[in-house]
């Protein structure tokens, strides 16, 4: 590439003296890009006339306040029914213990897989897309299979042409490998120039853990006493936790990521100011946020999954599968829109609503409605917590089998099917906390790739270099001359 040359991305000329330059000298200036003293608006475009073009940093207030206060509430009425079923769990009528022995081994099972798979992903990137494209191909091959085996006709036709559909995309896409692979390889970059985010991580897997304990002991002992009537209740709040907890380690990692593209100086340290900042601001003035996009999730989770438990023992008819089918759309689109506006949100501290709205603002401008649909990064991640979520249930499974006491009380016969549920919950949701982090690193380096590419070949030359290296080969009749 000619360096004298006017960058290109998508056809867009950026111009070496024009508005990113200028943006980069004033951050620069200002002496740090994520500093809260510097979240105020200077400029002339408002959230309402946002161009598609750069966020703008926000003011310095609390977002979607009422989200937080349910948040919080919600959890106050979980503790004081905690409290009130604790003398259902002293009085020996729910082995507790069997349950928090379990969660605490498939939690270090989890975590000791998750470092493990980081480590993976950074050496072998290209790989590892490669083996989660085909591996998600290989999953509704399997569902076909498995509909014919045990004679359910609707699931083996949905199995089989889920398949065919994706030998298509894989074929389609596979000339996109590379750029997905240097999306990867950038955020992991990213990650280790600041590797406090994983402490954060941890933090959050820790606390994830407390409450995966309190909740299994809490919610036992509810099914034995007061029966399923308040399980919905409990499945929700189970899942609108977790999401709370992975979404601000995602709003955490896009402040920190975007500091780490725009002003390096100030996020290439272990414990650099920008994780404290941004972890600031995501548990206070976006934490609002947070909570908001969280429950939407959390809600369709929890419907999806008092579904499959109301016709877990029914024949897979035409209409249980729709519904299921409708339901997991519904949660698809959701976590689409999240995992995007949550990156506006941890940069420049929007709303919720205007973060969605701005960031795919942003990319239609820009004319990349087809390239943030690939997830191909998203499916390496995906892989990874599906196997290590497997792996901790087959531990939880063996729990079970030497031990059928180990979850008395809980209302079900055999422990190693209970053990399997518990050690494959605990662990997909302990691992996806921790891919989390890349994975919000990911995200956040395409949308600073689509309105920031000058900042990225001035800061990382050569991590730039390879993305365009590998963009001209995904798009080389859209991406123009470098």
């Amino acid at each position: 590439m000619n360096t004298g040359q006017i960058p290109i991305v998508q056809g867009v000329a950026v111009p070496s003296g024009g508005y990113y330059q200028q943006q980069q000298q004033q951050n620069q200036q200002l002496g740090n890009y994520k500093n809260e003293s510097n979240y105020q608006s200077n400029n002339d475009i408002t959230q309402s006339d946002f161009n598609g073009v750069k966020g703008e940093d926000q003011p310095k207030q609390f977002q979607d306040v009422f989200w937080a206060f349910l948040f919080v509430a919600h959890l106050v009425v979980m503790i004081v029914f905690m409290s009130m079923m604790s003398s259902s769990i002293q009085s020996g009528e729910y082995n507790a213990a069997g349950v928090v022995w379990c969660v605490s081994v498939c939690a270090l099972v989890a975590l000791a897989f998750s470092t493990i798979a980081l480590g993976i992903m950074m050496q072998f990137a290209t790989q590892m897309v490669k083996m989660a494209l085909i591996f998600s191909v290989g999953c509704s091959l399997a569902v076909g299979i498995l509909g014919v085996l045990t004679g359910q006709l609707w699931t083996a036709i949905l199995g089989f042409v889920s398949f065919a559909l994706g030998c298509c995309y894989a074929y389609f896409v596979w000339a996109r490998i590379p750029f997905a692979a240097a999306n990867l390889r950038a955020a992991l970059t990213g990650v280790k120039s600041n590797l406090g985010l994983v402490v954060v991580a941890y933090l959050f897997l820790a606390i994830a853990f407390v409450w995966s304990v309190l909740w299994s002991v809490t919610a036992g002992a509810s099914l034995s006493s007061v029966g399923s009537v308040a399980l919905f209740f409990f499945l929700l709040s189970f899942y609108w936790v977790h999401q709370v907890l992975q979404n601000v380690v995602h709003v955490t990692t896009a402040g920190v990521i975007g500091t780490w593209w725009f002003v390096p100086e100030e996020a290439s340290s272990f414990c650099s100011s920008a994780i404290g900042d941004s972890f600031c601001r995501a548990t206070t003035y976006s934490f609002g946020s947070i909570c908001f996009g969280s429950f939407l999730v959390a809600l369709v989770q929890a419907l999806r999954a008092m579904h499959r438990m109301a016709h877990e023992n029914d024949d897979c008819s035409f209409l249980i599968c729709l519904i299921d089918c409708i339901l997991g759309c519904i949660q698809g689109i959701i976590e689409y829109l999240n995992k995007w506006a949550y990156v506006y949100v941890g940069l420049y501290g929007y709303s919720y609503i205007e973060a969605g709205r701005n960031v795919m603002t942003l990319f239609q401008n820009k004319g990349w409605s087809s390239i943030i649909t690939d997830d191909l990064a998203d499916n390496v991640l995906m892989m990874v917590s599906v196997g290590i979520g497997l792996c901790t249930g087959l531990v939880g499974l063996i729990m079970g089998k030497l031990d059928q006491n180990l979850f008395s009380g809980v209302g079900y016969d055999d422990a190693g099917v209970v053990g399997f549920i518990l050690g494959l919950l605990v662990g997909f949701l302990f691992s996806s906390i921790m891919m989390s982090v890349v994975g919000s690193a990911v995200n956040t380096v395409i949308v600073c790739f689509a309105e920031a590419p000058a900042e990225f070949q001035a800061n990382h030359r050569e991590l730039s270099e390879e993305m365009r290296t590998a963009w001209r080969q995904a798009w080389p009749f859209e991406c123009g001359n470098f």
